[in-house]
């Protein structure tokens, strides 16, 4: 059980594990690994508590119901397993304002809240619009192998390789 408390996994048993875990998702459910579905059916779930059944009116939300599904369980048990992975590890620990976020644009919280909040809606909107994320695309639906996923898939790592310079020539001036 020693690699249980490992700090990083191989890449490649992580790959394959989760290879096998799509595969055992569409047998049982007919469905793909994916999760920005649950954070839209969350916010709904959200609007409910405030605007009651009106919600159910929208026709977003008669697509994609805000209930509690397997998706969503999905997402939760991510959470979980990240949650016991980093405390098996050791690693785990509560940070508001990381070292690389410090080092590169300073130790402002309202700055760092700021670009998260941001970010984050910036990221369910894409989500959103590409009809799925990175999960939804990058493995379920290359998997089936859609060339719509394929293409999303390809622009996720160009955004990264551009994300990660930028943020290289920020932090090495």
């Amino acid at each position: 059980m020693n690699w249980l408390q490992m700090e990083q996994w191989s890449p490649y048993v992580v790959g394959i594990g989760i290879g096998l875990l799509s595969w055992i998702t569409f047998l049982l459910s007919d469905q793909g690994l994916a999760c920005s579905t649950a954070f839209a059916r969350s916010a709904g779930m959200i609007e409910l508590l405030f605007r009651g059944k009106r919600v159910q009116d929208k026709p977003y939300y008669r697509k994609f119901v805000p209930e509690i599904d397997w998706g969503w369980m999905l997402v939760l048990g991510v959470l979980i397993g990240a949650f016991i992975s980093a405390k098996l590890s050791g690693t785990f620990q509560l940070q508001w304002i990381p070292g690389l976020w410090e080092t590169a644009f300073g130790a402002s919280l309202v700055s760092r809240v700021a670009a998260a909040l941001i970010g984050g809606m910036l990221l369910g909107l894409g989500a959103r619009w590409a009809g799925g994320c990175t999960s939804g695309h990058g493995i379920s639906g290359t998997l089936q192998l859609a060339l719509s996923s394929w293409i999303a898939a390809g622009c996720f790592f160009a955004g990264g390789i551009v994300t990660a310079n930028l943020i290289f020539k920020v932090i090495a001036s």
